[in-house]
Order: structure tokens, then sequence, then C-alpha cells
């Protein structure tokens, strides 16, 4: 069964930047689409980027083109989102998550998400 952990939230003021980490355990997770989303308070859970297994398609919640990046380390079964210029409205809890399909990409929904790791906390001060 998959397990995703992540690390690497907290504080950091507006502009700096934070690299979020996701370990996975269970699975290899080099055949698995991967994505990270994010719930602020009262808010729906959105899908900051999503990619296929393969990585030849990648889909990235406007707000955040050009500023977040997410990668993988297939080695270390890690996925990873290096988010710079960081900005007050990025404030929300982080998830990584982690399916078998490539298809489900596309929309970058969480309700397509199979595996989920919990939350972490990124604050971002003004």
């Amino acid at each position: 069964q998959l397990q995703l952990v992540p690390s690497g939230g907290g504080l950091v003021q507006s502009g700096g930047s934070l690299r979020l980490s996701c370990v996975a355990s269970g699975v290899n997770l080099e055949h698995y689409s991967i994505g990270w989303f994010r719930q602020a308070p009262g808010k729906e859970r959105e899908g900051v980027v999503c990619r296929t297994s393969s990585g030849d398609f990648t889909k990235y919640l406007d707000s955040v083109k050009g500023r977040f990046t997410i990668s993988r380390d297939n080695a270390k079964n890690t996925i990873y989102l290096q988010m710079d210029s960081l900005k007050p409205e990025d404030t929300a809890v982080y998830y990584c998550a982690a399916d078998p399909w490539n298809s489900i990409v596309r929309k970058c929904w969480a309700t397509d998400f199979q595996s989920w790791g919990q939350g972490t906390q990124v604050t971002v001060s003004s």
C-alpha cells in the first residue's frame, strides 16, 4: 500500500522560497502520476500542479506558473515542490498525492487522486 509522508512546510516571508518533499513507501512511485494540492481555510482543495509518471505532461495552476516547480527523484522515491517568489495568497495546507492513472493529470482534480499524504502547513507573511 502506497504511503506518502510530506515535509518542508513552514513560515516564510513574502518573496521567499520553500521546498516541500514527499517520500513514498510501499510502491515504486516511478509508475505513478503525482500531484501537489493545497487548501486554504474556507476554500476547496485545489490542484497546484500535477505530472504524469513519465513527466511528458505537467499541469500547473495559473497563479503558480513560473514560481513553483514539481520534480521527482525516482532513486529516492520522493517528489518535490519548489516554491519561489511566495505570496501571502499561497498560504495553505499543502498535500502530495499519487495515482496509478496518468489520464487524471490533465484535469488535476483532487477527487481523482487515490493516495494522499498528510498536509503540511505553508504560511507566507506579508
